[in-house]
């Protein structure tokens, strides 16, 4: 028995890296798995029907349940398809995990709108079109059942889009907003017994390793003889727990998966608040770099005196 048993999972982006990691382990733990990739460049170009249906064929060579889809998940159609063939396929829709990403680096003096353009596009747009098919699906089985359906959105981010990186504004900005996303479609959907979480897989992704002239990893070793940090398919038990009731408990959650670690993010924690004295006037200019680099920065203005007065109570002096 395994713990995905009686689930069906779509996974975006499944044909390579990360994205295939996912799909073989949600087979292997029990799910009906759709396997969606396009198949183009890891810049977004072209497309192959190849590496979607060799995973599926992977998957029922193993025995699982498996089907391939080659649709764009940024065209709001396209995303639709996926929907309704997991539904029509086996029957419902448990699981999304939402994957499929692409690579355009260049720093920002030199970023054409086509890069800006194309990587929000599939990164945000790739993550919102099947979503929105998705969670329409699950409202309305939640009306027909009276109930919460206990469905599970896996969303992708990367720790380019939780800390930043040189030369990968747009990647950083569709990442972030992922990361977002996450967190108010976890609001949105309590009440139907949607979940959503966040992980930031970091290793030898699809996308590194393409731009680097590296191939995937082989395809038939579940396991591998020695622990390889970078293997794309680490962060796939994180997804299975995630897919799983196992983890019913947990939504709106960000999680960075790197080698054999997992670090729980909260993101947009604050910080620290200041306010100016009396709290009844604006502040002058001169007065929030003193209270910041105080309280915030944890250093002294170079003209202020005993900075150590603050206390920590958030006012000036």
């Amino acid at each position: 028995m395994g713990i995905l048993d009686g689930k069906v999972a779509v996974v975006t982006g499944a044909g390579h890296g990360v994205g295939r990691g996912h799909a073989l382990d949600l087979a292997g733990a029990g799910a009906c798995v759709v396997v969606n990739d396009l198949g183009g460049s890891a810049r977004g170009e072209g497309a192959d029907r190849g590496p979607a249906g060799e995973v599926a064929e992977v998957i029922r060579d193993r025995g699982g349940e498996a089907v391939a889809n080659f649709d764009d998940v940024s065209d709001f159609e396209g995303a639709a398809r996926l929907v309704r063939q997991a539904v029509d396929t086996f029957g419902g829709l448990h699981v999304l995990v939402n994957n499929a990403g692409i690579l355009r680096d260049r720093m920002i003096f030199n970023m054409g709108e086509d890069d800006w353009d194309a990587v929000v596009k599939v990164h945000l747009r790739g993550h919102y079109a099947p979503t929105r098919h998705a969670c329409e699906y699950w409202r309305s089985h939640a009306k027909e059942i009276d109930g919460p359906v206990g469905a599970s959105v896996i969303c992708t981010s990367s720790l380019v889009g939780l800390v930043g990186n040189v030369g990968q504004t747009n990647y950083a900005a569709a990442k972030g907003g992922i990361a977002m996303f996450t967190i108010a479609l976890a609001l949105e959907m309590e009440r139907y017994g949607v979940r959503a979480n966040c992980v930031a897989p970091s290793g030898t992704t699809r996308l590194i390793t393409m731009t680097q002239g590296v191939e995937d990893a082989p395809l038939e070793p579940d396991e591998y003889t020695e622990w390889n940090p970078r293997d794309p398919g680490n962060v796939a038990p994180l997804v299975t727990w995630l897919a799983s009731d196992l983890s019913s408990h947990v939504t709106g959650q960000v999680f960075l998966s790197m080698g054999a670690s997992i670090t729980h993010f909260r993101p947009w924690t604050p910080n620290v608040t200041v306010t100016v004295p009396g709290g009844d006037r604006k502040w002058r200019p001169e007065e929030i770099g003193v209270a910041l680099d105080t309280l915030a920065f944890g250093s002294r203005h170079p003209g202020l005196q005993g900075g150590a007065e603050f206390g920590g109570r958030g006012f000036l002096p």
